[in-house]
């Protein structure tokens, strides 16, 4: 739960990052806080439904191609995710990758982030082949935009470790996992 708050509170930082301050915006920014806080206090239902009012919104405010509402519909899928609700969830988080990738540009740290959010999803489903090709995406991102060694890039090797010993590939999760600890340890 804790990795999940810490995720949706980056979340909140990319949208109030993209927003100027109106009362529509500042709605957006209401919501969302009140979303990652009812969902700290475990009401992950009502979680959701604060943050599908939170993507109204932030469609209604910017339109569908917009960086706040890629992030808001990260958020939704990330609750949909923990509640179990994949079928749900995951095209929320196609569209947010597409959205991030059009208003950013297809070589952005969002976008990066949107594909390993995707990424983990099928991790944690056990569908490892799609995974895989996404991790490795939002990594070649993540080093040419951010460096080799900035702390996204270890993120993502993580990340990575963790699909490949779930894939029963031990010693490329080990190299993996080894050059994300050497980054971690120069931060």
């Amino acid at each position: 739960m804790k990795v999940l708050s810490k995720a949706l509170l980056m979340m909140l930082l990319i949208i109030s990052y993209t927003m100027a301050a109106d009362a529509q915006e500042t709605l957006l920014r209401e919501l969302i806080t009140k979303s990652v806080t009812l969902l700290q206090q475990g009401e992950c239902s009502e979680a959701a439904k604060v943050a599908e009012k939170a993507l109204k919104v932030a469609e209604k405010t910017f339109g569908t191609n917009h960086p706040g509402v890629a992030a808001s519909l990260n958020i939704l899928a990330r609750l949909y995710r923990f509640q179990g609700r994949y079928a749900e969830a995951e095209p929320l988080y196609k569209r947010a990758l597409k959205v991030m990738g059009k208003a950013l540009g297809s070589e952005h740290p969002h976008v990066a982030a949107s594909l390993n959010n995707l990424a983990r999803f099928y991790r944690f489903q056990g569908r490892y082949a799609e995974a895989e090709p996404l991790y490795k995406r939002s990594l070649k991102i993540c080093e040419k935009v951010l460096g080799k060694n900035h702390p996204n890039v270890a993120t993502v090797l993580e990340n990575m470790a963790k699909c490949s010993r779930e894939m029963g590939k031990k010693d490329e999760a080990e190299e993996l996992e080894a050059r994300a600890k050497k980054i971690q340890s120069k931060q």
